[in-house]
């Protein structure tokens, strides 16, 4: 079915934020640890995933700071999918996607390939409304090898980390990502934008019981004993890929809808007026700091 995007089976949520309800409106909270949930969302909340209560055990009443995880593919590119993106705040249309070269924007024409300067340089998108977006897949346990526990974010330090450690990985296992022992971690640190209040982000690292060489000897046997099964990793690869392309953007309306609600604070889900200038987006972001990256 052309024009369906056919992204990789998701089974459950990873945030570090929330929404609650006050006077009478639903806002964004930020959080300090981890919460995995399932898809279904009620008044209260998301759902916690059984996975949730279960990773809570193994931290002994601490806070769920770190989940350990495997990745579902090879490249790095299928396992974040990151954007510059511009969500119609009322539905949750994506309105326009990019990736700081090219784009695809809705306009009077239908859809259209234009240029893509990122969000402070783009005439369109310098209101505050245009954000980086991106959505990593994650695998935790084993009772659904194909399905994934996706993490969304639209904070740029999280964004810069895992695609910065995900190319290393990469690099140092020779390609055998989907084989890698991995831990999803988050870290917080205070900047001056901030105001010096902690902000928090999710960093990719090795489980905390092995080291880089013992991972990478099991990311590479375990690659091998794989394929001895008959297991084609660069298959599955491929066809992510290709379903991915099946479509000119990855998220539906209802995604989008999720997203502003989750990253986006109340009082910016309207459309600027076109006679009247909002603030860029450096400007918005420093007077608006999000706790969670």
């Amino acid at each position: 079915m052309k024009g369906l995007a056919i992204t990789p089976p998701v089974i459950g949520r990873i945030s570090i934020g929330r929404v609650v309800e006050k006077n009478g409106k639903r806002l964004p909270e930020k959080d300090d640890q981890f919460t995995i949930t399932t898809q279904i969302q009620t008044k209260e909340g998301w759902l916690p995933h059984p996975l949730d209560e279960a990773q809570r055990k193994e931290t002994q009443g601490s806070k769920l700071r770190s989940i350990p995880i495997t990745l579902p593919f090879n490249d790095p590119d299928l396992n974040l999918r990151a954007e510059y993106t511009f969500f119609e705040r009322k539905s949750g249309r994506p309105l326009c996607a990019g990736d700081g070269e090219a784009c695809r924007r809705h306009t009077d024409k239908g859809l259209e390939p234009l240029p893509c300067p990122s969000p402070d340089l783009c005439d369109y998108g310098n209101h505050g409304l245009c954000k980086p977006y991106g959505r990593l897949y994650v695998q935790i346990g084993n009772d659904d090898e194909l399905g994934c526990f996706v993490f969304r974010t639209t904070g740029y330090n999280s964004i810069r980390t895992l695609a910065a450690r995900l190319r290393y990985f990469h690099a140092i296992s020779g390609g055998n990502l989907a084989t890698l022992p991995l831990e999803l971690k988050l870290r917080g640190k205070s900047t001056a934008q901030s105001h010096r209040a902690p902000i928090y982000y999710v960093d990719l690292t090795l489980r905390a019981e092995q080291s880089m060489k013992e991972a990478v000897t099991h990311a590479r046997e375990e690659a091998q004993a794989q394929v001895n099964l008959g297991i084609n990793q660069a298959e599955l690869d491929k066809v992510a890929q290709a379903g991915l392309l099946n479509a000119r953007f990855e998220y539906s309306e209802d995604e989008g809808l999720q997203v502003t609600e989750e990253f986006y604070r109340n009082d910016a889900n309207q459309a600027p007026s076109a006679s009247k200038q909002s603030p860029g987006l450096k400007e918005a972001l420093s007077a608006k700091v999000s706790g969670a990256e």
